[in-house]
């Protein structure tokens, strides 16, 4: 009686969404992403176009609906973001890094200790699982660690509740240090020309994307999309100067792609169980951001960089944001901010992976 009377109320959860056409379910989708990221606009909140899906696909998802973002556009979004990092790495970052390697490396090494030390935490403590917790805290690219997440078994949506409120936090706060530091009132926000003309560019682009996913996949590459695109996008770029085109509706297209596919599964449970750990996961970011300060800060005083120079490039995340703080004044060193960051971004995915396996392995033995 008992097991009868259960199944009509699971039913009813989100039934309605569920019994609507494809159709109606993807311009509801539709519909509210765009009214999220005008919202979130407005707010300046950093990284709109992925957030702002992200959070109407949860919204949709736990409201029972049951259209899924293809496997290709999934893909391919993960092609083109490989070709965006791929385009952010310069030779001149790695001279750099070649220049001052035993800093750069012994600063990233600290702060991915730090990382994955609250990963643990996190885990022992019985938070979050193993490698959720881990993924969730690695300092790198929000977008990129969740998707390397998904090929270790770790859940991408908490994951990506983790990351994105990192993003958020730290983007915020090192606006707010800049203000005090630097003139911000100086910065000149280009116009954003969505449908630029049509370059040959494009097609390139697209066709690394495609490729690199492909060889991805023969390679058997953890995250093949995203890696394959990416390893022959940075192969191409410094090799022989190649410049990927990529015009704003493709990036937003791409980065609504990923918003979608992590909102669109949540379930119920999934988002009550991140609700709860929230007051955890605020706390492990901050502990993170305060160490990261405090490494910057050392730094500072012991190598004689200027204070500013060496807290954004110890900042855990938000390397976008952290490039247009960097750029923003002549007082800050662009190229070693941009150093450290992509340099920590470069081992966390060499190191990630078999780090995640060994969790993995800890956590069922």
């Amino acid at each position: 009686m008992d097991q009868t009377s259960q199944k009509p109320q699971e039913q009813q959860t989100g039934s309605r969404l569920s019994h609507a056409s494809p159709p109606l379910q993807w311009a509801l989708l539709f519909a509210l992403s765009a009214s999220v990221v005008v919202l979130l606009e407005l707010a300046s909140v950093p990284a709109p176009l992925l957030i702002g899906p992200m959070l109407a696909g949860i919204v949709i998802g736990v409201s029972g609906t049951t259209v899924r973002v293809p496997t290709p556009a999934f893909g391919l979004a993960q092609g083109v973001i490989g070709c965006l990092i791929a385009n952010s790495v310069s030779a001149d970052i790695l001279g750099l890094f070649y220049a001052s390697w035993p800093l750069i490396l012994g600063a990233v090494v600290a702060t991915l200790a730090a990382s994955g030390f609250l990963g643990w935490l996190i885990s022992r403590l019985r938070i979050l699982p193993g490698t959720t917790a881990l993924w969730g805290s690695a300092p790198g690219a929000a977008a990129v660690m969740v998707l390397m997440a998904g090929s270790f078994g770790a859940d991408q949506r908490l994951v990506a509740v983790m990351q994105y409120l990192r993003v958020i936090i730290i983007s915020i706060s090192a606006s707010l240090i800049a203000g005090l530091w630097i003139d911000t009132t100086r910065i000149d926000v280009p116009d954003i020309i969505w449908f630029p003309p049509l370059q040959t560019g494009l097609l390139i682009t697209l066709a690394v994307a495609i490729g690199g996913a492909s060889l991805g996949k023969m390679l058997r590459l953890p995250s093949p999309f995203f890696l394959g695109a990416m390893f022959i996008g940075m192969a191409l770029h410094l090799g022989t100067g190649l410049e990927f085109d990529l015009p704003p509706w493709l990036l937003g297209m791409s980065y609504a792609m990923i918003g979608w596919h992590i909102g669109l599964g949540f379930t119920r449970p999934a988002l009550h169980h991140a609700m709860r750990a929230l007051p955890q996961i605020l706390g492990s970011i901050a502990a993170l951001l305060i160490f990261c300060a405090g490494l910057g800060w050392l730094m500072s005083r012991m190598l004689g960089i200027d204070p500013m120079t060496a807290y954004l490039a110890t900042s855990p995340g938000a390397m976008e944001t952290i490039a247009i703080i960097a750029a923003a004044t002549d007082k800050v060193d662009l190229s070693f901010v941009m150093a450290m960051q992509t340099s920590r971004f470069m081992i966390v995915l060499l190191i990630g992976p078999p780090i995640a396996r060994l969790f993995a392995r800890r956590m069922v033995t």
